[in-house]
C-alpha cells in the first residue's frame, strides 16, 4: 500500500525539485554559469527576448513539459497501482 504513495510522492517531489532549482538559478542562487541550468538560461535570455525569443521559449517549454510529464506520470502510477481508485467496469 505504501509503495504506491511513495512512487507518486517521489515523482511530485522530483518535479518540485526541478522547479526549485530553476527558480533559484533564475535569481542567481542556484547553479553558477559553467553549469547548465534551465533557470539560468531563462535569466540570460531576458536581454535577447526581442531579437532571439527562442532562447527563452525552449528552456521554458522544457521546464513546463518536464514538470507536467512528471505530474502526469505520478497520477498515472496512482491510477494503475491503487485498487481503490480504479473505476468499475
Amino acid at each position: 500500500n505504501i509503495a504506491t504513495l511513495l512512487l507518486v510522492q517521489g515523482t511530485i517531489q522530483f518535479a518540485l525539485g526541478i522547479l526549485a532549482e530553476a527558480g533559484l538559478s533564475y535569481v542567481g542562487l542556484g547553479a553558477q554559469p559553467p553549469m547548465p541550468s534551465w533557470g539560468r538560461m531563462l535569466f540570460d535570455a531576458q536581454t535577447r527576448m526581442v531579437t532571439a525569443p527562442w532562447m527563452a521559449i525552449f528552456p521554458g517549454m522544457a521546464i513546463v513539459v518536464t514538470v507536467l510529464g512528471l505530474n502526469l506520470l505520478g497520477d498515472g502510477i496512482a491510477d494503475i497501482l491503487d485498487p481503490k481508485s480504479r473505476r468499475r467496469r
